[in-house]
């Protein structure tokens, strides 16, 4: 009597322990490879990156600020973090493809179609928290701690501080808004559902108003409500998330019974 195939993984045949870790060692090398390639790139226009991309925000909603820098390799020191960030963040969409080509073999169709899209959004939520901090976030905190306080206080802050909080606001945000795809996997586990989110949903709203508090400089309001929106629109998108999650967690349950 022939195996049935319909639940057998998509390979043939079966690797051995040596085969994964020779698997995972090329993953790893290519991914090694684009992050050597992306820092190249970066290192070629580390002048542009620092004065357009980085400061250029600073300038445009800054121009008081005149950055300094207090260590003798001060100016090395930061075209290194951005030759290694640089790469790093460029590279990220490609390593995501090595990891999912080293844990395809062991996956079934269904599968390699459901990791697949949510490879794709994780990458884009990333991007679109990333986006948002750059063009919205950022503007708005240089825009006001340029503005605060009497103005017969130069402000010439450390330009590594500056970097850190450049790469703080846009990595942050980047995770953030990775929540509502943080929402459906564990609405797919059975883990978080629907009723729980809604019942502590006036619990969360107290808890993002807090957050937006923390997190917006000098405690302005109007910042806070600005940060709160985007937060409290992530939490009920992670709602809804977690409804489709539930639907197809019934739905394949109907459908194995």
């Amino acid at each position: 009597m022939p195996a049935d195939t319909n639940t057998a993984p998509p390979s043939d045949v079966e690797m051995s322990i040596w085969d994964h870790l020779e698997e995972l060692r090329r993953a790893v090398i290519r991914s090694v490879i684009a992050i050597a390639i992306a820092m190249v790139i970066c290192a070629i226009f580390t002048d542009f990156i620092l004065e357009e991309v980085i400061l250029g925000p600073a300038r445009k909603y800054a121009p008081k600020f005149q950055f300094i820098t207090t260590e003798i390799y001060g100016q090395l020191e930061l075209y290194m973090q951005i030759i290694i960030w640089g790469g790093v963040i460029i590279s990220f969409p490609y390593t995501l493809i090595q990891i999912w080509k080293f844990i395809e073999p062991g996956l079934h169709q269904h599968e390699k179609k459901y990791v697949r899209t949510i490879s794709f959004y994780t990458v884009l939520s990333f991007i679109v928290g990333m986006v948002f901090s750059y063009y919205v976030l950022l503007p708005m905190t240089l825009d006001f701690a340029s503005d605060f306080g009497t103005q017969m206080i130069k402000i010439m802050p450390d330009v590594h501080k500056y970097m850190s909080v450049f790469l703080m606001t846009i990595i942050i945000s980047g995770i953030v808004f990775e929540l509502p795809l943080i929402a459906f996997f564990l609405g797919r586990l059975g883990i978080l559902t629907p009723p729980f989110m809604r019942h502590y949903r006036r619990h969360t709203i107290v808890v993002l108003l807090f957050l937006a508090a923390i997190l917006s400089p000098g405690g302005n309001p109007m910042l806070q409500l600005i940060l709160f929106f985007p937060l409290w629109a992530l939490f009920e998108l992670s709602i809804f998330a977690c409804v489709l999650a539930a639907r197809q967690r019934k739905k394949k349950a109907l459908l194995n019974a």
